[in-house]
């Protein structure tokens, strides 16, 4: 294929720190295994779906001041004693590595300021369409509501690893979950998903958050039908829904992922997929220093290609 890749990148190098042994260091003693993990799996990436275009999206924060506005409990059981998140301290460490290294390569790397970075992609994806397909990687389910088989915009979902990738388009969304292809925000929002702070509409759960969707398209749907009278909701389900929409209101606007930032770091952005290092000798002493001349060659060898 060619055209867009979006990568969710702390999905990524999340997912690397915890698949790739501590044990693998720098001559000092720090770990680099999350660095050398992302570094593979971008080279993976590359050699097997060959993008013309490729951003590194990134979380300029976590959890972001209007998504909290909205419902306290977001993300709040990830929330550090010193009132940031709870990254591991070894991962941590880290993170400045991978930006130097990214940059060095001359891959593109953007976050913006009181956003996440499923927002950047969500705002990438939407602009990118109208030149080619956009595969967006990640691990989150949240970013299934960006699919788009009409654009396309297809997640390329980690789950199983980036060697075994699960391509989700509207069919597969629709398939595994029973909701249109681009529902899933819906559907998330009333069932609710404990790993972000988000609690559902009590005792609605997997089938009925599928079959409310399905019926009435989204949560606009289902409130208009609700103050319709409609009889089709599911026994009991009208009460819940209609007890829950203080909860729906705000949980719309932390469930929904951002599609139009207007920000100039998205806007100067140059997402061409490099042939080379930008600055091969600030990569070469990144990889003497940290020990990661195996996957950062074979990330230049991907590249070359």
């Amino acid at each position: 294929m060619s055209g867009l890749m979006l990568l969710d990148t702390p999905s990524l190098y999340f997912r690397a720190f915890f698949g790739v042994p501590e044990s693998v260091t720098a001559p000092d003693g720090t770990p680099v295994n999350a660095v050398r993990g992302l570094v593979d799996m971008i080279a993976r990436l590359v050699q097997d779906r060959s993008p013309d275009r490729l951003v590194c999206c990134m979380d300029a924060d976590w959890r972001p001041a209007f998504r909290v506005a909205a419902l306290p409990s977001y993300k709040a059981h990830r929330v550090a004693e010193d009132g940031g998140d709870q990254t591991p301290d070894p991962l941590s460490a880290q993170l400045p590595i991978i930006d130097d290294v990214l940059d060095a390569f001359g891959l593109a790397r953007t976050g913006v300021p009181g956003f996440e970075a499923d927002d950047v992609i969500g705002t990438l994806a939407v602009r990118g369409a109208a030149d080619g397909p956009v595969d967006i990687v990640t691990g989150d389910r949240d970013l299934f509501q960006l699919v788009d088989d009409r654009a396309p915009v297809s997640v390329l979902y980690t789950a199983r690893g980036v060697r075994n990738l699960q391509v989700m388009g509207e069919k597969e969304v629709a398939g595994k979950y029973g909701v249109p292809g681009r529902g899933y925000g819906d559907y998330a929002t009333l069932r609710g998903d404990p790993s972000d702070g988000l609690p559902g509409v009590p005792g609605v759960g997997d089938k009925t958050a599928a079959a409310l969707v399905t019926r009435y398209g989204s949560l606009a749907g289902i409130l208009a039908a609700l103050d319709a009278g409609d009889t089709g909701f599911p026994a009991g389900a009208r009460k819940r829904i209609e007890a829950a929409r203080d909860y729906l209101a705000a949980a719309e606007t932390v469930v929904r992922v951002v599609t139009d930032i207007d920000a100039p770091e998205l806007a100067a952005l140059d997402d061409r997929l490099p042939t080379g290092a930008r600055d091969p000798e600030a990569l070469v002493a990144l990889a003497d220093r940290w020990n990661l001349s195996s996957p950062v060659n074979r990330l230049l060898n991907a590249l070359a290609r």
